[in-house]
Order: C-alpha cells, then sequence, then structure tokens
C-alpha cells in the first residue's frame, strides 16, 4: 500500500482567477514519469473554483472523466450538446473517445469543489457519451466497463467498518473525513494505492466520505502526447 497525502499534490490551476487545483498524477507541467497513472487511472484532481469562475471550452480525447461534486453546484457544457447542473451526491461522466470538447464553471453564488478523475479506456476511438447519477446511494459500485473499473463510494460513521475491494489496483481517496486504513491514518485528501488488494478494510476515525476505484489489470498504453493524458488543463 502507498499512501500519498493531500500536501504532496501537485499545485496547478489560476488562484488569480478564482482556480485551485491540486493533482495526485503527473499534469500538465508537473511532468513525473514515475506518477504517470495507477491501474486505470491517470488523474485525481481537486478543484475549487470561486464563484463565476470555470474552465473554458477545451478539448479531451481518449479518456474516461469521472466528476464528484463535493460541494457547490458544478455546471457542465460539452460539444455533444449535454447542459448539466452537477451537485454533490451526483456521478457524472464524460467519455470523450474520439474528442469532444467542454466547459465547465461555478455558476453559483457559493465556492464550488469536486474531484474529477481521469481513466485510460482499453480501446481508443469511438463517440462521446454522456451519463450523471443523481445522489448516488451509499455501497451502490458505478461501474466503468470502458476502462474495465468500478466506483465504489462509502460514507461511514466514526467506527464503522467497510471492506476495501479486492483486486489488482485498488484507489482509495478521503472525500472528507478521516479514516485508518491498514494501520495508516488519512485524512482529506490523501489517498492510497493498493496492489493486489485482498481482506483490507477501512475504518471511519471520524464520519468520512471514500471514493474507491476497483481496477482491473490493463495492457500498457500508448504512447501520448501529453504526460496524464488527456488535455494540458493546469
Amino acid at each position: 500500500m502507498d499512501v500519498r497525502r493531500a500536501d504532496e499534490r501537485y499545485p496547478g490551476g489560476d488562484p488569480a482567477a478564482g482556480i485551485t487545483s491540486r493533482h495526485a498524477f503527473s499534469f500538465g507541467p508537473h511532468y513525473d514519469p514515475g506518477n504517470l497513472r495507477f491501474g486505470a487511472l491517470l488523474a485525481c484532481n481537486e478543484e475549487h473554483l470561486a464563484p463565476g469562475a470555470g474552465f473554458d471550452e477545451h478539448p479531451h480525447s481518449h479518456t474516461e472523466i469521472v466528476t464528484w461534486v463535493v460541494e457547490g453546484e458544478l455546471t457542465h457544457r460539452d460539444s455533444a450538446g449535454h447542459e448539466t447542473v452537477v451537485r454533490a451526491g451526483d456521478v457524472q461522466r464524460l467519455s470523450s473517445a474520439g474528442g469532444v470538447r467542454h466547459v465547465e464553471r461555478n455558476d453559483a453564488a457559493a465556492p464550488l469543489t469536486f474531484v474529477q478523475m481521469w481513466l485510460a479506456p482499453r480501446d481508443p476511438g469511438g463517440d462521446p457519451a454522456y451519463e450523471i447519477v443523481r445522489g448516488i446511494a451509499d455501497s451502490t459500485p458505478y461501474a466503468v466497463p470502458e476502462a474495465g473499473a468500478m466506483l465504489h463510494v462509502r460514507r461511514l460513521a466514526a467506527g464503522e467498518r467497510t471492506a476495501v475491494p479486492d483486486g489488482a489496483y485498488v484507489y482509495v481517496h478521503v472525500v472528507r473525513g478521516g479514516v485508518t486504513l491498514a494501520g495508516q491514518t488519512l485524512g482529506p485528501g490523501d489517498a492510497a494505492r493498493v496492489t493486489d488488494s485482498a481482506g483490507v478494510e477501512a475504518v471511519g476515525a471520524t464520519r468520512a466520505e471514500l471514493l474507491m476505484w476497483e481496477m482491473a489489470p490493463q495492457d500498457p498504453p500508448s504512447p501520448s502526447p501529453l504526460p496524464g493524458g488527456g488535455e494540458d488543463r493546469t
């Protein structure tokens, strides 16, 4: 198990424009050849947008983009004609496939925090697709078959236990609160990368919310012009 702390994330965004980003993997100008991906996961970005701030239209391709809103409201618009407001508890997925452009903004009056995760598809190309699941229930898995991955959302009370999925690659991200995982305590923004997970449990040290990715082995990715895949959004 490899624990990565919140303060180890690469800084990004544009604070003067109301955008603060923290990247868990090699991203944009923060090129780290030893931290390009874990299983299918290419990026796990914590994004903080002030009211009125956002990312102007930008492209993606050959990436499964899953977004989890922590607080606030995220306005999404894309070149396939989708326009949605994503709220806390919703799971949004954009399959960029052969290519799509989108806009992400905070059009509300309150600050916005969201976690965005990019996964490498098993087969590149195809047509873009979009999906949103409103208010996903605790312990309800969300499948991303294109990437051979499953997202598990867990909300724990203090002292409550949950099984970490068994799998070749499991990525555990703490959204809020604290948990104990294999004897180590993780707080908000911390993550654990578990290889060949079997019989691991997470225990709520406080009330906590976790995102856990269960991922199958993947073939080595084809070379990408940008570290971390997708596009150079910093």
